[in-house]
């Protein structure tokens, strides 16, 4: 087996998890599966450092002087829910060249899709065949159940868990350990504060928080976020 080239975009938190996982991904099959090149960031002053063994090679762009590497991006914040589609936008590679990081401790059920450039971390179950889209991130000990449907640039921190039947809008984030009712709707850019419990739909660009989780605040429809944040 050839060990796949992989570029991480991003050298925070993210980043160093899904080195992690793409590391014990090779120890389970006892053979390289992803060779990771290296980290990439915007912040110049990080161009050069070593991060868990591999280097900051430079800023995103530097995608397009590694053809041949897979990429994934490893930024995630609820202040900005949108930064990896905002990266996406500003790379303009093709979807083939994302790869797809699934810890070998994660269960996924058969049958189940999951988008290019998604990263599933250890624990995280999806328990029946449904579509997870692209660029979506699923921390440890994430719930997905039966037909629920989660858009692309979603982000689940540690310990979500969703019910049955729950759609879950683009560019979503989902705060660590927070629970959401089956059949409900979360819109886009939605987001929902840790521990919260969701009982209601939640409308797109709103802030909600609690137990049970109450509006908080609206967030701007026109943000434009342009930095990568890890």
């Amino acid at each position: 087996m050839t060990a796949r080239p992989l570029l991480l975009v991003g050298a925070g938190g993210l980043a160093r998890e899904t080195l992690a996982a793409c590391r014990a991904t090779n120890a389970a099959h006892n053979a390289p599966v992803w060779n990771v090149l290296g980290m990439l960031d915007d912040n110049p002053e990080r161009h050069g450092e070593i991060v868990d063994g591999v280097p900051v090679l430079g800023p995103a762009e530097a995608v397009h002087e590694h053809q041949s590497a897979q990429v994934v991006l490893c930024t995630a914040s609820s202040r900005n829910q949108a930064s990896r589609r905002t990266i996406a936008g500003r790379l303009g590679i093709e979807t083939e060249r994302y790869g797809t990081v699934v810890h070998p401790m994660a269960s996924v059920a058969p049958g189940v899709e999951v988008g290019n450039g998604s990263i599933l971390l250890a624990f995280t179950a999806i328990t029946a065949p449904q579509r997870i889209g692209g660029h979506v991130v699923l921390m440890p000990q994430c719930t997905v159940t039966h037909d629920d449907q989660v858009s692309d640039y979603v982000t689940f921190a540690a310990g979500v868990a969703l019910a049955g039947n729950v759609t879950v809008g683009e560019a979503t984030y989902l705060g660590s350990g927070c629970l959401v009712r089956e059949g409900l709707t979360i819109g886009e850019h939605a987001v929902i504060g840790m521990g919260s419990v969701v009982l209601d739909n939640v409308p797109a660009y709103e802030v909600w928080v609690g137990n049970p989780a109450r509006r908080l605040r609206v967030l701007q429809q026109s943000k434009d976020f342009t930095r990568m944040s890890s």
